[in-house]
């Protein structure tokens, strides 16, 4: 069975352009999807997925309508060839039921971990940079020490809950609990 998925990204768009194409091209369905392609999880993409068998061909227009990474894409075409689902974009020419398809797609999975890997690079190296420059990583403190040496003083009084201290210095409870843990463990 050959399936179309066709996505717009706001409800003032169409996708008849894209539906009218799926057709031409031979889908026997279509699911149609007004959701912005941030999110990995669609509803009607989700059914489109949940709805493909094996020797079944999931067809789009264009493959950002599909997924807005390239390593988003690699992995829903992966998890589709895995089972043994093929896959066809109209406007790219691609086609994972011919050798040649796949050869391109592969060489997408290529780049695609290629610029991860060069991602993961810069961000290693730019944190030790910082660390060079005294900087750390991370979060900053909701409480400085000082705040919770105070915390700790003002909970002396039997008078004060710690909700009322985490009020005044404008936490939770939690992030008063876990400062003043810090400040035992330190």
């Amino acid at each position: 069975m050959i399936i179309g998925y066709a996505r717009v990204s706001t409800q003032d768009q169409n996708a008849e352009l894209q539906v009218d194409a799926l057709e031409k091209a031979g889908c026997e369905q279509v699911f149609q999807e007004k959701f912005t392609g941030k999110l990995r999880e669609r509803p009607e993409l989700s059914q489109c997925l949940r709805t493909l068998r094996k020797d079944d061909v999931l067809v789009v227009w264009k493959l950002d309508r599909l997924a807005r990474s390239l390593k988003d894409l690699v992995e829903i075409v992966q998890d589709l060839h895995d089972r043994e689902i093929g896959f066809k974009s109209l406007t790219e020419s691609i086609d994972t039921t011919s050798s040649g398809g796949r050869l391109v797609f592969h060489i997408f999975g290529a780049l695609a971990e290629f610029e991860h890997d060069l991602i993961r690079e810069r961000t290693k190296a730019g944190l030790q940079a910082a660390r060079a420059r005294g900087r750390k990583g991370g979060r900053k403190r909701a409480m400085s020490d000082a705040d919770v040496t105070k915390a700790a003083a003002m909970l002396l009084d039997p008078n004060l809950t710690k909700k009322e201290v985490a009020e005044h210095f404008g936490v939770v409870r939690t992030t008063l609990n876990a400062s003043l843990n810090r400040l035992k463990k330190g």
